[in-house]
């Protein structure tokens, strides 16, 4: 390769240096946009300092979005979900400067934990997905799971004699999303080893979870009121409990198209 250090390069040797170098420097930023920013520069007319941040921090920009689109890979959401597409005025039971207040993720760097409490089509999950999404922008390991398949691996890898490495492993993440818990009951076995996962995180990372039932009725997920009682504790000790209502978005929603297009028709 040409010493792109040389004076009196030409333009064709002086761009084939510069693709090379950020190559071997792998700087695919750099690399691909530098034709433009170098045009651009040229017009505002730069100085050489100036130039040389622009092409440092798109760089940087590039790096950390392609990391944040990693750790939302990571994290196994189902759908894609945001906070700027939630209808807070469909549902006036969730406040919405709470709820752009926990999408700092303050509470995650805290290892506090966040409990969405509502009935079928109140929105839980999306904030669920959207707030764990937040966090994994900002930098914090994510995982998403269902309740009952985060049981299933666990009894799956006690069976293996591989428990100890799961639940390490569900420890590790700064935050562990977990849904629809309460939607099925849970024998005595799983509930157990859901509980592990909780006191291997209490009070170090956090758990955010999105559930059907009061916690009045838990009792109906977990049969054992002592375990049930030592689970609510997990959830809710230094954390954030948000009531999403009764009051169906979807289902309202349904009905309002349905309504629109029979006036339509009409």
């Amino acid at each position: 390769m040409m010493n792109a250090r040389k004076r009196g390069l030409t333009e064709e040797a002086a761009t084939t240096a510069i693709d090379q170098s950020c190559r071997l420097l792998r700087l695919p930023t750099i690399r691909a946009q530098f034709p433009e920013l170098a045009a651009g520069a040229a017009r505002e007319q730069m100085s050489y300092k100036g130039f040389l941040a622009e092409l440092l921090m798109a760089e940087c920009d590039d790096r950390a979005r392609r990391r944040s689109e990693r750790r939302i890979k990571a994290a196994a959401f189902p759908r894609d979900k945001s906070i700027r597409a939630f209808d807070f005025d469909a549902n006036d039971s969730i406040d919405a400067p709470v709820i752009h207040t926990l999408a700092t993720c303050e509470w995650v760097k805290k290892g506090e934990p966040l409990c969405l409490i509502g009935d079928s089509g109140t929105g839980k999950s999306h904030l669920l997905i959207a707030l764990g999404t937040e966090a994994a922008m900002l930098g914090f390991r994510v995982r998403y799971t269902l309740a009952t398949k985060l049981v299933n691996e666990l009894v799956e890898a006690a069976d293996e004699k591989q428990l100890t490495k799961t639940i390490a492993r569900f420890g590790r993440v700064d935050l562990l999303c977990i849904d629809e818990l309460g939607y099925m009951e849970l024998d005595r076995r799983g509930a157990e080893l859901l509980f592990q996962v909780l006191t291997e995180r209490e009070e170090k990372n956090s758990v955010a979870i999105a559930s059907n039932e009061s916690f009045g009725a838990w009792t109906k997920t977990f049969t054992d009121p002592r375990l049930c009682a030592a689970i609510v504790d997990r959830l809710t000790f230094n954390g954030t409990i948000i009531q999403t209502g009764t009051q169906s978005y979807r289902l309202a929603h349904t009905k309002n198209k349905s309504k629109t297009a029979a006036t339509t028709a009409d």
